[in-house]
């Protein structure tokens, strides 16, 4: 973007969207980036229709090696405590730039997505700390008791509530989750692939030996189109954003 944009995505509130994921393992048949690969595209498909900032994809998650041990395989593990120094630094940077409507989607371990997971609440605390930080650095010790914040709650009940600058959301909601239910490479990840990513799936490749993989069979490109078309929907209203 040139400065200009940026101002003018300033000014009119425009979402700012972080894909964050993983480098994980997910099997023969899929590459190894499906976590970060499916909110990009996700992202992308939005941009067309929405007025978006969308920032370079965070790839490198705790993508922890429960699968499968990375040698050979591709898995990166970033621990948690730097992936919440990481975040505290580049919210600092996004809010001092002046955005105030920023958006993280995560689809890694998202199924626990309510109690959170390492990566979602590495960078959940870290918005909140970046916040904080932002909001007694330009607004002083004491901001909140000040007498002039004695419509806070109210403020904070129609919509005026600065811990909202930084949201993080799960790609697919409860709703979603309940009707795709979510697997690791099997039915429902194979098939998302298909349908948001299609380079990124090789059937051929396709091997049945582990447990968490063995659907991966019976995926199709109508059950991940199905998927899609609910993402995107619910991603929509939580951008809420005009249409181009």
């Amino acid at each position: 973007m040139f400065p200009d944009q940026i101002r003018q995505a300033i000014k009119e509130s425009w979402p700012v969207v972080l894909p964050v994921g993983v480098l994980e393992y997910h099997a023969e048949h899929c590459v190894v980036g499906v976590d970060t690969l499916l909110v990009v595209r996700a992202v992308e498909l939005l941009e067309k229709e929405l007025d978006l900032v969308i920032l370079p994809p965070f790839y490198y998650g705790a993508g922890s090696y429960v699968v499968e041990s990375p040698e050979q395989r591709g898995t990166i593990q970033v621990d948690s405590d730097a992936l919440n120094r990481f975040g505290r630094e580049l919210f600092r940077s996004l809010l001092r730039i002046g955005f105030r409507n920023i958006h993280l989607f995560i689809h890694h371990q998202s199924e626990n997505f309510v109690a959170g997971m390492p990566t979602d609440l590495a960078f959940k605390l870290a918005s909140r700390q970046a916040i904080f930080d932002f909001l007694q650095k330009t607004r002083g010790e004491g901001w909140w008791g000040d007498n002039s914040m004695s419509d806070y709650f109210s403020d904070h009940a129609g919509g005026e509530n600065p811990f909202n600058w930084i949201q993080t959301h799960a790609f697919m909601d409860e709703a979603t989750q309940k009707k795709f239910p979510i697997d690791h490479a099997a039915l429902q990840e194979t098939s998302l692939m298909m349908a948001f990513c299609p380079e990124g799936v090789d059937m051929g490749r396709l091997s049945q030996e582990k447990w968490y993989c063995r659907q991966a069979d019976q995926a199709n490109l109508e059950y991940g189109n199905a998927a899609k078309e609910m993402i995107l929907d619910k991603m929509r209203t939580l951008l809420g954003a005009s249409s181009k």
